[in-house]
C-alpha cells in the first residue's frame, strides 16, 4: 500500500503525521455525557450546549489509537501541541501501534474486546471496527456541528460514505489533502547522488538502466568508507516488504496503486496483481539482480533497523522505496554532513512501453479518523475536529505558530524561519518533539498542496520555491544535471491520466469476516514465501518457482477473493458515479 520526504518540510510533516498513533482509557471527562449503543448509529447526545458549533474550551481529554507509529510523537509537549490544548482545551491521550503497523494486531483485539479509545486512526482496519458495532455514524453529527468539515470536503462529501449498502460517515479521510496538487516526487527508484555525478548524470529511465548505473558505480567502488559497497538493498521486514518488494512490481508495469490488487480500469475486474505476466518479469528482474550480487543478500533476512543503519552507513548506492520509509538512514546522513550520500528519484519502467502511475490522481479516498462508541462525548470532539479543520487550525498545524515558526513579511507572505527549516530537514525528531510541527496532520480535515487561503498564502508549505529552498547543494546539482528542478519533472504528471473513478483501492472496506479474510490471509502468507523465494532461486528455475506460486494462489482460493473484491469495487463505482451494471 501506498506511501505517502525529508528534503521539503511538507513531506516531513506528512510522514509524520501518517505515522502518528495513540490509544488508552476511555475519554476521562464526563461532565458532558452521551448515551450510545453498540449499532454504530450516532449517539444521542444528552449536551444542552450541543445546539450550535461553538467550541467549548474546558479541560477534555481524548483517547486515541492510530495505525503507525510515531517516534517523535512528545505527549502535546511540544510548541504547536501547548497551542492547540490552550486554544481549544483538549489534550490528546495517544498510544502507538509498534508492532505490525496499520494496527493489524491491535485493531482486531479491540473489536474482539470492545475495548476502544474515543479516536481512532485504523487504516486499512476500519471495517474490524465498523462490523464489531464499535464506529458511530458522524453523518448527523458533521451536518449540525461540522461547518468547516463540510467546508473543506464540500462535493466531495459523498465520498466519505462507507459503502453502496451502508452510507454511514464511519470516518473522516485525513491523510490526505483536499485539493492536492503534488509539487515534488519522493518516491520510485532511487539512487545516490555521489553515483549520479560520477557517472555523468546517466539516463535512468528502465530497469536496464538502473541496473547499469549500479553496476558500473559498485565496479568502480567496491568499497566505501573500508566497507562492501551495496548496490541495492530492499526491506523485507513485515509490511514493508510492499513498499519495497511487492509494489514496485505494478508501478514498473503501468498500473496504479490499488494495494494487492490490479483492477481493470473498463471492466473493474479485478485480480492478484502478481498474475500480470509484465509483473513476473519485474520479479525476474530482481532474480537476475541477486543472481549477479547487485541486490543485497541480506535482503530477506535483515530487519528494519539494519536496513536503515545500512542506509545510514551511506554504502547503498540505490533503493526502491519512498522517502517516508528509510527517511531515518538519510537523516542520519544529512545531519553527518553526507548530501552527496542521499538519493534522487527516477520513475523506473520495466520498459519503454509503460509509464509511471506514481502521480495519478485518487480524488479524496484515504484513511482516516473515526469516533468509537466508548466516547463520552462525541459533539465534543466533532467539534474540536471542525476546529482543528478551520483555517486557524490549518496553519496552525501545518505552519505552527507565527513569530514562533514562521514570519509574514511585508507582502503578507508567510516565510518558515531558516532555523526551522533547517531544523525540519537536517534534525527532523528533535525538531518535530520541541516544535509539534506536522504532528496534527491527521487531526482534522485539511486542504492540499497547491491551494491557497483568503489571503493568498498556500495551506501548506510544500510548494515550488519552498521546495526548491530546501533541497542540499548535492541535489539540485543532481536535478540541474537532469535539467530539471524537482524530481516531479522526471515523471509523468496528473493530467496525463484521468482521475480514478474507483479511488484509491488499497482503502475500499472488505468482509471481516467469511471466506473472504480466510482467503486473504493464506494468500498473503504465500506471497511473503514464495515472492522471495523466486527472487532467490536460480535464474533457471524461476520460471517454475514462480509459477507454482501462481498456482497455490489460486489453490488457496484467490479466484473466489477476486470475485468477491471485483463486486466490491462495482458498487463504490456505483456509489460514486451512478453507473450500474
Amino acid at each position: 500500500m501506498n506511501r505517502k520526504s525529508t528534503k521539503t518540510i511538507f513531506t516531513l510533516m506528512l510522514m509524520s503525521s501518517m505515522l502518528i498513533a495513540g490509544c488508552g482509557g476511555n475519554n476521562n471527562n464526563a461532565a458532558n455525557n452521551t448515551t450510545s449503543n453498540n449499532t454504530g448509529n450516532t449517539p444521542a447526545t444528552n449536551n444542552a450546549a450541543a445546539d450550535d458549533t461553538a467550541l467549548d474550551t474546558s479541560p477534555f481529554t481524548i483517547s486515541f489509537f492510530g495505525g503507525d507509529a510515531s517516534p517523535n510523537w512528545n505527549k502535546m509537549q511540544d510548541e504547536v501541541g501547548k497551542a492547540i490544548t490552550e486554544k481549544t482545551g483538549v489534550t490528546i491521550d495517544a498510544e502507538f501501534d509498534v508492532g505490525s503497523g496499520g494496527g493489524d494486531q491491535k485493531i482486531p483485539m479491540m473489536a474482539a474486546s470492545g475495548d476502544v479509545p474515543d479516536l481512532i486512526f485504523a487504516k486499512g482496519n476500519l471495517s474490524t471496527l465498523v462490523d464489531a458495532g464499535l464506529i458511530i455514524d458522524m453523518t448527523e453529527l458533521i451536518d449540525k456541528y461540522a461547518p468547516n468539515l463540510k467546508k473543506v470536503y464540500g462535493e466531495n462529501m459523498g465520498r466519505l460514505k462507507y459503502s453502496l449498502d451502508d452510507q454511514s460517515i464511519y470516518q473522516i479521510p485525513t491523510n490526505m489533502g483536499v485539493g492536492q496538487q503534488a509539487f515534488d516526487a519522493t518516491g520510485g527508484f532511487e539512487i545516490q547522488h555521489r553515483v549520479l555525478k560520477e557517472l555523468g548524470y546517466p539516463e535512468v529511465k528502465t530497469l536496464a538502466d538502473y541496473e547499469k548505473v549500479l553496476k558500473d558505480y559498485v565496479a568502480l567502488h567496491p568499497e566505501t568508507d573500508g566497507q562492501p559497497t551495496i548496490p541495492l538493498t530492499l526491506n523485507a521486514d513485515d509490511w514493508k516488504i510492499m513498499i519495497t518488494v511487492t509494489n514496485p512490481a505494478f508501478t514498473t508495469t503501468g498500473a496504479p496503486d490499488d494495494g494487492e490488487y490490479y483492477v481493470d480500469p473498463e471492466t473493474y475486474e479485478a485480480q492478484l496483481h502478481y498474475k500480470r505476466p509484465a509483473e513476473k518479469e519485474y520479479f525476474r528482474w530482481l532474480n537476475g539482480m541477486y543472481a549477479q550480487g547487485l541486490l543485497d543478500k541480506d535482503t530477506f533476512v535483515q530487519k528494519d533497523d539494519q536496513y536503515k543503519a545500512k542506509v545510514a552507513s551511506g554504502r547503498v548506492l540505490g533503493l526502491i522505496s519512498q522517502e517516508w520509509e528509510y527517511s531515518d538512514g538519510e537523516n542520519a546522513l544529512k545531519a553527518a554532513g553526507k548530501d552527496e550520500y542521499t538519493y534522487g528519484h527516477f520513475p523506473v519502467t520495466l520498459s519503454d512501453e509503460y509509464k509511471d502511475h506514481s502521480f495519478m490522481q485518487t480524488g479524496i479516498d484515504g484513511y482516516g479518523l473515526a469516533i468509537t462508541t466508548a466516547a463520552k462525548d462525541p459533539v465534543r470532539i466533532i467539534k474540536w475536529l471542525d476546529w482543528m479543520s478551520s483555517d486557524e487550525g490549518q496553519i496552525l498545524r501545518t505552519w505552527g505558530i507565527e513569530g514562533t515558526h514562521y514570519t509574514v513579511n511585508a507582502d503578507g507572505k508567510r516565510e518558515v524561519l531558516p532555523e526551522i527549516s533547517d531544523g525540519l530537514a537536517n534534525d527532523t525528531a528533535n525538531t518535530q518533539k520541541k516544535t509539534g510541527i506536522g504532528q496534527y496532520l491527521i487531526f482534522g480535515a485539511r486542504y492540499g498542496d497547491g491551494v491557497k487561503d483568503s489571503t493568498d498564502n498556500y495551506y501548506t508549505t510544500s510548494f515550488p520555491d519552498q521546495i526548491v529552498a530546501s533541497y542540499s547543494d548535492a541535489e539540485k546539482e543532481s536535478l540541474a544535471g537532469y535539467k530539471a528542478t524537482t524530481w516531479k519533472d522526471l515523471f509523468p504528471k496528473e493530467d496525463e491520466f484521468p482521475i480514478k473513478e474507483t479511488g484509491a483501492l488499497y482503502n475500499l472496506p472488505v468482509p471481516t469476516d467469511g471466506q473472504y479474510q480466510v482467503i486473504y490471509k493464506k494468500t498473503q502468507d504465500i506471497i511473503r514465501k514464495r515472492i522471495p523465494e523466486a527472487i532467490l532461486s536460480k535464474p533457471a528455475d524461476f520460471d517454475k518457482v514462480y509459477d507454482a506460486f501462481l498456482a497455490e494462489l489460486d489453490k488457496a482460493g484467490a479466484q473466489d477473493m477476486e470475485k468477491e473484491f471485483t463486486e466490491l469495487v462495482k458498487k463504490r463505482v456505483t456509489l460514486w458515479t451512478g453507473k450500474t451494471f
